[in-house]
């Protein structure tokens, strides 16, 4: 929900007004929304009523300042007394900076409590989230869980030290004023306050062109930086040059630049405008105040009023502007708030389809059958993806299974470790159903190694033991010697210590996917799935990764979904997925005996790949790597 910044528009300025479509997405009020909201607070009430303590002391001390100048006016100016003077400015002092210390404090404990309910706020989402199902991360927009993380709740902040705190100040300030203001002379009272709307009133008025200005200005400024963006950028400026498009696309840049310029110039007109028309208000206000109280002192309508009383007025009249109109933005304040909280809960409502059982169970699970049982699956319910696969990998052996592109080869195996749990049908491993696993144990009993490979920003270590916190020095050089990357680690400066970079962006598709293939054997898992872990690879890389495979598929149960024909032919069994099924079932030999989509997924692919993997190696004698 964004909108245009203030620029200098004073209370009445972004903050005053909703956007168009705040108001269409304008929060439902509800008791059950605003009693989730209070369950964040109601372990911190101690330190509210605390706070709304501090905030009333410093309306109450922030009214001695303007009443001390009264007596000051009245007794020591008008009765020459200069030691009540000197009394009277030195209280007048000490009770301005009891109010600023009292501030202090308030403002110190406030955002103690606004930031400790970030935290507790944020540990709450960020372990929500973490187990949150797959199918919400290749959904939902990466940039949207950020904002949700840190922008919004970060945003509560201000809604507990700013809004929360506003309201409950500024009302302490008005009531408390006007107390005294009606305490001192409550005929004075009446003209201070009728004086406010002619404060306010122009205020508002002004404020409401000046945003629909700068809403507007906002607007083309968005434009304008869309083609900034678009026309600048690497591969922007590469279109624009390919098709000669420099002298358009500067045409149209100087037009919206021009509507641009139009829109702040028009503002800062109604600008100035708006300064004038305050400032005149803000002098006549006092004055009309000292018309009033003149008139009741010459005339004698109020023989008790004073001109130090006249004096307290003004400067308590002064102290209501700021307040009052801050409290008349409170239903944009609280509609803004609870669309914040509103955006905070609909995350922590999203719910967890993929949970883990109470009393999971945990079967062994090395050298067990896994069974798919007429299982069917789909992303989207009108588009079914799965249809009746149903086929058994026995314990110990490795199945490869392929498939067109976009066949539902990657969604079978990610039915295993319940990244998607089956519509249909069943999974089960050493006959039992994945959904009644303790989920932790299945997929610790899992070893994935998927094409995109990722490494966390830290050093060759750190991205090691995240499959086993505890592995000793030589667990790991073990496991690395295994993955063929043992030598290149050792060869760097730093060693296992290298750091690897954002993403491992330091690091080639080869070393990267090396590592990750070393993570895995350090995990040691039961049931090894290989998602076209070299597809991506040059075929020098390829050759030693693969080699590193065939080690660690040795006494597992491997389920492999490869393009690289060496690693179908070492299959036990070949499952070839076609229309949402298993079309075809059985050894290399007897698949293309078939005549089917087999044969025809060799003919197209698996032909063509292997003929150059022969040429590479004809070229490349001395390379590392397996021949087929």
């Amino acid at each position: 929900m964004a909108h245009p910044p203030g620029r200098g528009l004073g209370p009445f300025g972004a903050r005053g007004f909703l956007t168009d479509e705040e108001k269409q997405n304008m929060p439902k009020v509800t008791g059950q929304l605003l009693k989730r909201i209070f369950s964040y607070l109601r372990p911190y009430l101690l330190q509210f009523i605390i706070v709304f303590i501090t905030i009333l002391a410093a309306a109450v001390v922030g009214l001695f300042p303007s009443i001390i100048t009264g007596r000051i006016v009245d007794e020591a100016l008008i009765g020459k007394d200069w030691a009540l003077l000197i009394k009277l400015l030195i209280a007048a002092v000490v009770t301005l900076a009891a109010s600023q210390a009292i501030s202090v404090l308030e403002t110190y404990i406030n955002a103690w409590i606004s930031q400790r309910i970030i935290f507790d706020m944020r540990n709450q989402m960020y372990n929500h989230l973490q187990y949150m199902p797959h199918s919400f991360f290749t959904s939902e927009k990466q940039g949207d869980i950020i904002t949700r993380m840190n922008t919004d709740i970060s945003g509560v902040s201000s809604v507990i030290s700013g809004t929360l705190q506003s309201i409950v100040s500024n009302i302490a300030t008005v009531v408390t004023t006007l107390v005294a203001l009606f305490t001192m002379s409550w005929k004075l009272a009446i003209v201070g306050i009728i004086v406010i709307p002619l404060l306010i009133i122009p205020t508002r008025t002004v404020g409401r062109t000046r945003w629909a200005l700068l809403s507007k200005s906002q607007e083309k400024t968005d434009e304008m930086n869309e083609r900034i963006n678009e026309t600048l950028s690497v591969s922007g400026s590469l279109l624009v040059k390919l098709f000669a498009r420099e002298k358009k696309e500067y045409d149209r840049f100087v037009e919206v630049n021009e509507e641009v310029t139009q829109y702040a110039l028009k503002e800062q007109r109604s600008g100035k405008w708006f300064h004038m028309v305050l400032g005149m208000f803000t002098q006549i206000a006092p004055l009309l105040i000292y018309f009033a109280g003149g008139l009741f002192i010459i005339r004698a309508w109020d023989p008790a009023l004073t001109v130090g009383t006249i004096t307290a007025t003004v400067a308590l009249v002064n102290r209501l502007y700021r307040p009052v109109e801050s409290l008349l933005n409170i239903q944009v304040d609280f509609t803004r708030s609870l669309a914040l909280f509103t955006r905070i809960f609909d995350y922590f409502d999203k719910e967890n389809t993929i949970v883990s059982p109470e009393n999971g169970e945990k079967p062994e699970v090395k050298n067990a059958d896994i069974c798919f049982e007429h299982v069917e699956f789909s992303y989207e319910p009108d588009r079914p993806l799965l249809k009746d696969i149903d086929f058994t990998i026995p314990g110990g052996s490795m199945y490869a299974i392929v498939g067109g592109s976009g066949s539902g080869k990657s969604t079978v195996v990610n039915l295993i470790p319940r990244l998607y749990d089956v519509l249909g049908g069943k999974v089960t491993i050493a006959g039992v159903d994945v959904r009644d696993f303790d989920l932790a144990y299945l997929r610790g009993c899992i070893g994935v190694v998927t094409q995109d490979t990722y490494l966390f920003n830290g050093t060759i270590r750190e991205n090691l033991l995240y499959a086993k916190e505890d592995a000793t020095e030589e667990e790991i050089e073990a496991a690395c010697k295994v993955a063929n990357i043992h030598d290149f680690i050792v060869s760097q400066p730093e060693g296992y210590e290298a750091v690897v970079g954002n993403r491992g962006l330091k690091l080639s598709g080869g070393e990267k996917q090396r590592i990750s293939i070393a993570r895995v054997i350090l995990k040691d898992p039961k049931i090894l799935i290989l998602d076209e872990a070299t597809s991506a690879l040059d075929s020098i890389s390829e050759n030693a990764i693969q080699d590193a495979l065939e080690k660690i598929m040795v006494g597992r149960t491997s389920i492999v979904i490869a393009h690289r024909l060496s690693t179908i032919l070492k299959a036990d069994q070949i499952l070839v997925i076609g229309g949402g099924t298993i079309a075809e079932q059985g050894t290399h030999e007897e698949l293309l005996e078939k005549d089917g989509l087999y044969k025809e997924l060799y003919e197209t692919q698996f032909r063509a790949a292997l003929d150059y993997e022969l040429d590479e190696e004809q070229e490349e004698p001395g390379e590392l790597g397996l021949t087929d």
